[in-house]
């Protein structure tokens, strides 16, 4: 039905977790990029919560009528209209960002497509930004739990391309994009919250 809110039930689990870690880390910024923004659920409750921010949401077009629908019933002064963002093209919204945010996205991309998102972020941040991830991550190559070692089979039966990403090989893209690790955060249901800085 037009004008349905898409809803997503681990993105209302999730937040209050996440939003804890961003208290935190985005007390001092001012524009924030989502990359992958999914629902828009995320976006309305960081934003409600962090007034002082401007929370630029963005994903694939596809997604962008279900996030229009969330932040236009939540009518926040601080959620401009999202934007379409997809990692593989050259048009991303226009920075500088000093905050890039992104969940449940990493194991959902392609790794190609992991690459080319941390390749791109020293174009659209500024020197002193900070990059928060969440999701589930492996180390040193092995699964934290039973579930998230299911949850990458079923992962990589719906689509060869996705699967649990290992935190050092993220690590590494971060790294190589001028960013530092400042805190890796256990989070509910075998997550992680992932912060780094330039």
């Amino acid at each position: 039905m037009p004008g349905t809110k898409p809803h997503s039930p681990s993105s209302e689990r999730n937040r209050e977790p996440i939003l804890a870690v961003l208290r935190r880390h985005f007390a001092d910024r001012r524009r924030v990029l989502e990359i992958g923004s999914g629902t828009g659920q995320h976006a309305v409750h960081f934003a409600a919560a962090l007034p002082h921010l401007v929370w630029q949401s963005a994903d694939r077009a596809p997604y962008l009528p279900g996030i229009r629908a969330w932040l236009a019933e939540a009518g926040l002064p601080n959620t401009p209209e999202p934007r379409v963002l997809d990692v593989n093209d050259a048009d991303w919204p226009e920075g500088p960002f000093d905050a890039v945010y992104s969940a449940n996205t990493l194991h959902i991309m392609g790794w190609p497509e992991v690459e080319r998102l941390f390749a791109r972020l020293p174009q659209v941040v500024g020197e002193d930004a900070k990059l928060a991830i969440y999701g589930p991550f492996n180390y040193g190559g092995r699964f934290t739990s039973d579930s998230n070692a299911a949850f990458d089979a079923r992962l990589r039966g719906d689509a060869a391309h996705m699967g649990i990403r290992d935190f050092e090989a993220v690590d590494a893209l971060a790294r190589a994009a001028g960013f530092t690790l400042v805190e890796d955060c256990a989070m509910p249901a075998n997550n992680r919250c992932l912060v780094w800085r330039r």
